[in-house]
C-alpha cells in the first residue's frame, strides 16, 4: 500500500497530538514530521515534499496563509482553525478542506476520504498559492496561460481571472517546468501547453495565439530559441 505522506503545522502542541492520535488510526497514511510555526514548517515541506499537510489558519508571527505563499509548490491543504470566520476564509480559498477545532471524527474522515479522492484523480499537479489582497487562490500551474512581469510581481493568467505573486518574473521562472513554460520576451512567460497558432512576422519575430485568443509577440531573440526549442 503506497502511503499518503503528511506534515503536521500548528504552534499548539497539543492540537498536533490530537491530529496524530486521529491519523494514527488511518493505515495509508505516514505522517513525516510536525512543525510548530511557518518558518520550520517551510523547511521541511522544502525537504520532504509531502502531499499533504494539516495547517493551522492562525499563529504567531506568521499565519497558514502566510506560509503558503512562501512555497514554490504547495502540497494538498488541510485547514485547521478554532475560529470559524477563518474557516470561511480557507473555504474561499478554495483549500481541499478545512477543519474547525475540536475536530469530529466524523468530520475528520471525510476530509480524508477527500485526500484520498483527490489524490487519485490528479497525483502530480503542482500548485502554488497566491494571496491577492483580501482574495487566495490555490493556483494550478497546468492551468496557467500566461505569466506577465509588472515591477517586483508576477501577474498570473488563469480560467478567467489574473493574480498577483509577490514575485519577480525572473524568480518564478527559475522554479517552472522550462519544458511547459517559455519566456517570449522580457515581460512574458506562456504556457506552451495552450499554444494554438504561431506566425512568422517580418524581421524574424514570432507571433503566437493561445487558445484563449490572446496573440503575444516573441522577441527576435527568443524567437530563435522557440523554434528550436518546439521545431517550428
Amino acid at each position: 500500500m503506497k502511503k499518503i505522506s503528511v506534515i503536521i503545522v500548528d504552534d499548539e502542541r497539543l492540537a498536533r497530538e490530537e491530529l496524530k492520535r486521529a491519523l494514527a488510526t488511518y493505515a495509508d497514511i505516514d505522517i513525516l514530521e510536525e512543525a510548530a510555526n511557518a518558518d520550520d514548517a517551510r523547511l521541511l515541506i522544502e525537504k520532504h515534499n509531502p502531499q499533504l499537510i494539516f495547517l493551522d489558519v492562525q499563529m504567531p508571527e506568521k499565519s497558514g496563509f502566510d506560509l503558503l505563499e512562501m512555497l514554490d509548490a504547495v502540497p494538498l491543504v488541510i485547514f485547521t482553525t478554532a475560529f470559524n470566520q477563518y474557516a470561511v476564509k480557507a473555504f474561499e480559498a478554495d483549500a481541499l478542506d478545512y477543519l474547525v477545532k475540536p475536530i469530529r471524527e466524523e468530520r475528520f474522515a471525510k476530509a480524508i476520504d477527500k485526500v484520498r479522492d483527490k489524490l487519485h484523480a490528479s497525483p502530480a499537479n503542482r500548485q502554488i498559492f497566491i494571496k491577492d489582497g483580501n482574495k487566495c487562490y490555490f493556483v494550478k500551474l497546468a492551468g496557467v496561460h500566461l505569466i506577465e512581469s509588472m515591477d517586483n510581481y508576477a501577474v498570473l493568467y488563469f480560467d478567467d481571472k489574473k493574480a498577483f505573486l509577490k514575485r519577480s518574473l525572473n524568480q518564478l521562472e527559475d522554479k517552472l517546468d522550462a519544458a511547459v513554460f517559455f519566456r517570449i520576451n522580457r515581460a512574458q512567460l506562456i504556457n506552451t501547453t495552450f499554444i494554438k497558432k504561431v506566425e512568422q512576422l517580418p524581421g524574424g519575430k514570432l507571433n503566437i495565439t493561445l487558445t484563449t485568443g490572446l496573440m503575444l509577440e516573441a522577441s527576435e531573440r527568443q524567437s530563435v530559441k522557440f523554434r528550436n526549442k518546439l521545431k517550428v
